[in-house]
C-alpha cells in the first residue's frame, strides 16, 4: 500500500502511542513512543518523524522514524499512555506503574515517579496489564484483579478497589471523568464509578454464551455511551451502554486475537482495530448514502454487523451511525491497511493524520489522510 513507512528495529516492540497535540492548532503529531517486551533489557523508547512529517501534497511520510532517546524499562511494558505532552506512564509486567520524563532540552528520559508491586499477589508480583490517564489522575488495572487510582502529583495511592474482578482485567479506559470501564478475562465489561465507596460495579455487561476473554476496550470520544471492544475471538464488539447487558452489535473482524481497538479521537466515525493475525483494518461508518460506499473499490465487503438489541426510542438524528441497527441506514465499510502479514500487529495508535502500528521488530507508520476527510 502506498504511503507505508516501516522502521526494523532490534527490539520486540508492545505498544506505541503518539504524543498528544495541542487541540487548538493544526499541528499534526511528529513524536510518538514505543515499549518493548520480552527483551533481554527492555526499553521505553521516543521516536520522530521529523519536522515535515506527513507530507500534505503527496500523502506520505517523509523519510524515516528517527529515534530521539530511550530509557531502560525494568520488565515488559504492557501498557504505555502519555499523561501529557512531557510524561509517559508504562505498566510494568513487574506490577509497577513508571512515570517517566521527557527533556525536550537535553532530549532524555528519566523516571519521574515509580510506584513498585502496585499490583502484586500474596508471595509475588502481578504484572500491571493496562493504563488510562486524564491527567493528573492515572488509573491502572492488573492481573491481580485490582483497580488503583492514582495522581501523579501524589506520592502515594489515591484508591485502591480490591479484588474488582476474580479473573484478569486486561484494559481500561474513562468512561466519563468519574467512570471507568474494564473488560476481564471472562468476557465482561464492568462500569465503575469512583464517586462510590463499595467494591462492586455499578454495572456489568457481558457476552452471550462461551466466555471469550476480551483484550481491549475504548470508549466513542463524543458519546460516551458508545463503547467498542476486541477479544480473543477477533470479534469487534459494539456496546451502548445504557441499554441491555449485551453488546449492541458484533461483527467478524479478524481471525485471531484482537489486541487493539481505538476510534479516532476527532473522527470517530473511523475505527481501528489491529490483530494477532498480523491485520490491521480500518473501520468506517456512512449513514444514509445512496450509493452503497462497499462498491468502492479496496473495501471489504466480508464483514457483516449483526444487531443483538434494538435501539430504544429517542431523537433519531441523534443516533450514532455505530448503533443504527437498520441496515439501510448506515453501512460500514473496512479497509485493511496492511499487505498480507504473518506477524502479530500488537498495538496501535491514531492521532490526526497519523496512524502507527507495531509488529514484533517494525514499526509501521501510514498516513490516513487520504481515507478520512479531516
Amino acid at each position: 500500500m502506498e504511503g507505508i513507512n516501516a522502521k526494523y528495529v532490534s527490539q520486540k516492540i508492545s505498544k506505541t502511542r503518539w504524543r498528544p497535540v495541542s487541540s487548538s492548532s493544526l499541528q499534526q503529531p511528529d513524536i510518538f513512543a514505543t515499549g518493548s517486551w520480552d527483551n533481554e533489557d527492555n526499553k521505553i523508547s521516543i521516536w520522530s518523524i521529523g519536522e515535515n512529517g506527513v507530507s500534505s501534497m503527496d500523502d506520505e511520510f517523509e523519510g524515516d522514524p528517527q529515534l530521539v532517546c530511550e530509557y531502560k524499562h525494568n520488565g515488559d511494558v504492557l501498557d504505555l499512555q502519555f499523561l501529557d505532552q512531557d510524561r509517559i506512564v508504562t505498566a510494568s509486567s513487574t506490577g509497577a506503574v513508571i512515570i517517566f520524563r521527557h527533556h525536550h532540552n537535553s532530549q532524555t528520559l528519566s523516571v519521574s515517579k515509580l510506584w513498585e508491586r502496585a499490583h502484586h499477589y500474596p508471595c509475588d508480583n502481578a504484572p500491571c496489564t493496562g493504563i488510562v490517564c486524564n491527567s493528573p489522575e492515572i488509573v491502572t488495572v492488573g492481573e491481580d484483579g485490582r483497580i488503583i487510582l492514582f495522581r501523579a502529583d501524589q506520592e502515594g495511592v489515591l484508591r485502591t478497589i480490591e479484588n474488582a474482578d476474580s479473573s484478569t482485567i486486561h484494559a481500561v479506559t474513562f468512561l466519563r471523568t468519574t467512570e471507568i470501564l474494564t473488560v476481564n478475562s471472562i468476557g465482561q465489561l464492568k462500569l465503575w464509578d469512583f464517586r462510590q465507596q463499595g467494591n462492586e460495579p455499578s454495572q456489568i455487561l457481558s457476552l452471550t454464551g462461551d466466555r471469550v476473554p476480551l483484550h481491549c476496550v475504548d470508549r466513542h470520544p463524543n458519546q460516551q455511551h458508545i463503547v467498542a471492544t476486541g477479544g480473543q475471538d477477533g470479534m469487534l464488539c459494539i456496546w451502548d451502554v445504557r441499554q441491555g447487558n449485551m453488546p449492541f452489535s458484533l461483527m467478524e473482524a479478524h481471525s485471531a486475537e484482537m489486541w487493539e481497538v481505538h476510534f479516532h479521537p476527532s473522527n470517530p466515525d473511523h475505527l481501528f482495530s489491529c490483530s494477532e493475525d498480523g491485520s490491521l483494518l480500518h473501520w468506517e461508518t456512512s449513514s444514509n448514502s445512496d450509493t452503497p460506499s462497499f462498491l468502492q473499490g479496496g473495501r471489504n465487503t466480508s464483514i457483516i454487523s449483526r444487531s443483538a438489541i434494538a435501539p430504544a426510542g429517542g431523537n433519531q438524528s441523534l443516533i450514532s451511525s455505530w448503533l443504527t441497527g437498520d441496515s439501510s441506514k448506515g453501512r460500514l465499510e473496512t479497509t485493511h491497511m496492511l499487505p498480507s502479514q504473518t506477524l502479530s500487529v500488537n498495538s496501535l495508535d491514531v492521532l490526526g493524520q497519523c496512524l502507527s502500528g507495531d509488529l514484533i521488530r517494525r514499526i509501521t507508520l501510514l498516513p490516513v489522510l487520504s481515507r478520512m476527510q479531516m
